[in-house]
């Protein structure tokens, strides 16, 4: 690798500067709002991702369907800097940030308000391409006691010091909850919390794979370094400080486009299982369920069918019905509809190549296709399938018509998108791009995030005023504009169940606010009556909670799997509805704030050193902290209560709880450890018969002080 030099003089305004670099590129630095702001090197032949999917700064606009330019700024203040120039190099300064810019070596250095440095390029080489791969790399600069956090659906601790880790979307069914990588999305933004105190974030806007190296590479010559790789794509990152990680997280998030507001219907309990739409006598096993849930009285808000529906043996066809199995869809969504249950549907986005309507989509070149123009065939579900090119109108339209005439029209309100990673490892693949032809390699991700808004576009025009909603398992950012999301296909261990926690917390620190788990586990064995229990309480307060699995002896996970426990598994449920009033304020201020729902307490209390220690809690919005039981034959818990409240109160009794300090809590199976800091005002469901339990209003407010009383 080369690194980049500087070749002239650097061009400054209060916008902003411009350095011209050997053999034709340029640098640029630009000032978009009080603490964020962009760096770019456009190549001297120009960009290779002329265009980005994921930034969208301007509320309520979104990006348009052939994406925006790279070099477009609109939607920001372009905050205006001071320019000062100085023998060793140029700072700009806002109110609240400075970057100083060094020409040689070509390197740059960013501090707060008060002068504090928060970040800095590595001095020996620092911005660097390889004539032979293609690849761009940055260099940082690492102190020891910095934390990282961020990248999406990363496994294992919180903090990713020490790591090296892929953003490439993989069908990971069955990954290691604690080392797997990569998983299922595309998401290249860390959050940095500098050893000294102090926040940044660096999302690096490509769509090409990245390799994070966060200081598991040693070089003697370099010292303390981390690093990205970006194989074959653009150097384009932009860089945020604050005093906290929700000032930070804030200003990436509206920065992708904010957070879509769900209907609140999705926020209650909902099941589905691969077994019961794959049974031979799948209607009847669903008309049973619907006839089961309502004999144990528990509240669902929503059935997922999974894509059994459209098999025939073990393939998988989408957007046809097997009425061998079902003889009577539109029927049994209606009763589904009339037990207050929502119907979402799993969608996929590859056509073996026996699909009925495989030629059709062939005759629109409505395939992903290899260098001869021919569809591309890789494995998919037992067979050889062609993935659709979401980048070629002609395919999207054929999409958003078979998911109105095979889809929603039977009943269904909801897609859900799966399979569709695109992980496709065919080197010549590409895509039409929308008129500019794009290789694969730079355009996995991209193929998730438009599959999804075309989901959500046609369901719009199919219902028009109703709230828009669907499910995502892979994307990059920008895919939470559109949908929910999980941890995709995890398998039943209580290692997953521990780990998995830290999974949905790392999305969220990442801007994937809705989110959840398979609870229960997906894949594996089937869980124990404790197991499933546990999992159960530790998933009843997530963003998302859908009871998902797919057994090899045939059971399925569902709330009565275990008799001896069903009705502990049912007060979970319950306790899920009874907090509505407060998870749909969360809800409302993901979307108006940008404030992820679940999240580590030091989210709430960075100032507290002790909250940064690996943790099975966590936070539910300000007010709740949930210590959900990770460990067979634990009925006791364990838990750090941080400082800063006047003191802590266990949510099911009442009882008051010194803050700042290590408590040992009953835990019997019977009970998910959750507790209220001082001053909260929880505002409680009261049922009510005539509707469904997700639309129950607020009953009673439940307030936590000192001699208070919940009235």
């Amino acid at each position: 690798m080369k690194p980049f030099r500087a070749h002239g003089t650097a061009q400054a305004n209060e916008h902003g500067l411009q350095l011209p670099l050997e053999g034709g590129a340029s640098l640029s630095i630009e000032i978009l709002e009080p603490a964020m702001a962009r760096v770019r090197i456009r190549p001297a032949d120009g960009y290779r991702e002329p265009r980005t999917w994921a930034v969208a700064p301007q509320p309520g606009a979104d990006v348009p369907w052939s994406g925006r330019a790279r070099d477009d700024l609109s939607g920001f203040s372009r905050s205006p800097a001071s320019v000062q120039r100085r023998a060793d190099g140029i700072t700009l300064r806002t109110g609240a940030m400075a970057v100083h810019l060094q020409s040689d070596p070509l390197t740059l250095s960013w501090r707060d308000a008060s002068g504090r440095l928060l970040v800095q390029d590595r001095a020996s080489a620092a911005y660097m391409a390889s004539t032979r791969t293609r690849a761009v790399r940055h260099y940082l600069q690492r102190e020891g006691g910095e934390r990282y956090y961020g990248l999406g659906d990363k496994t294992g601790p919180l903090d990713l010091q020490g790591r090296r880790l892929r953003t490439l979307a993989m069908d990971a069914l069955g990954y290691d909850p604690q080392r797997g990588d990569p998983l299922y999305k595309h998401w290249p933004f860390v959050l940095t919390r500098a050893a000294g105190g102090g926040w940044s974030g660096i999302y690096y806007d490509t769509l090409a794979a990245c390799t994070f190296d966060l200081g598991c590479e040693h070089d003697n010559y370099h010292g303390l370094y981390r690093h990205v790789e970006i194989d074959d794509g653009d150097l384009d990152y932009y860089l945020m400080l604050g005093d906290t990680p929700a000032a930070v997280i804030a200003q990436y998030v509206r920065l992708i486009g904010g957070t879509a507001l769900p209907p609140r219907w999705s926020l209650g309990f909902a099941q589905t299982a691969m077994g019961l739409a794959d049974a031979p006598d799948a209607q009847q096993q669903l008309e049973a369920f619907i006839a089961r849930i309502d004999a144990e009285g528990i509240p669902c808000s929503a059935f997922h069918y999974g894509s059994g529906y459209s098999s025939r043996g073990k393939r998988r066809y989408v957007f046809t019905w097997n009425h061998d199995k079902f003889p009577d869809p539109k029927a049994l969504n209606q009763r589904f509809h009339d037990a207050g249950m929502q119907v979402v549907a799993n969608i996929k986005p590859c056509l073996l190549d026996d699909h009925p309507a495989y030629a059709e989509v062939a005759a629109v070149q409505g395939f992903v296709h290899d260098a001869a123009g021919a569809p591309v065939l890789e494995p998919f579900w037992d067979g050889m399938g062609a993935h659709l090119d979401f980048t070629r109108p002609a395919a999207v339209a054929w999409w958003q018509q078979k998911l109105r005439d095979q889809v929603l029209a039977y009943g269904i309100d909801v897609g859900w998108n799966d399979n569709n990673e695109y992980a496709i490892l065919d080197d010549d693949a590409a895509c039409a791009g929308d008129g500019v032809p794009t290789p694969m390699h730079r355009a996995r991700p991209l193929h998730a995030l438009l599959m999804t808004r075309a989901s959500c576009e046609a369901q719009a025009r199919h219902a028009p005023g109703e709230p828009v909603f669907s499910v995502s398992r892979a994307g990059p950012p920008g895919i939470q504009r559109y949908a929910q999301t999980w941890s995709g296909d995890n398998t039943t261990s209580w290692e997953s169940l521990r780990w998995n926690i830290r999974t949905g917390l790392q999305m969220s620190l990442s801007g994937l606010f809705n989110t959840g788990h398979d609870v229960g586990g997906f894949a594996g064995p089937s869980p124990d009556a404790e197991l499933f229990l546990r999992w159960v309480q530790a998933c009843c307060l997530n963003p998302r909670m859908v009871m998902n699995s797919w057994k090899a002896d045939g059971t399925n996970n569902v709330p009565w799997l275990h008799p001896q426990v069903s009705g502990d598994v049912a007060a979970a449920i319950r306790l899920r509805y009874t907090l509505m009033p407060y998870l749909w304020s969360l809800f409302e201020r993901a979307h108006q704030h940008h404030e992820p729902i679940i999240r580590p307490s030091f989210y709430d209390f960075p100032d507290d050193e002790n909250c940064y220690a690996d943790s099975d809690d966590f936070m539910l919005g300000a007010d709740l902290l949930v210590a959900p039981v990770v460990q067979a034959g634990q009925t006791t818990r364990t838990v750090y209560l941080p400082a800063g409240p006047a003191a802590w109160f266990d949510f099911h009794t009442g009882a008051q709880l010194e803050a700042g300090r290590v408590h040992t809590v009953a835990a019997p199976w019977s009970t998910l450890p959750l507790f209220a800091r001082s001053g909260a005002c929880i505002a409680v469901a009261e049922p009510v018969a005539a509707r469904p339990r997700h639309d129950d209003p607020p009953g009673a407010l439940r307030v936590f002080r000192p001699g208070a009383r919940s009235g």
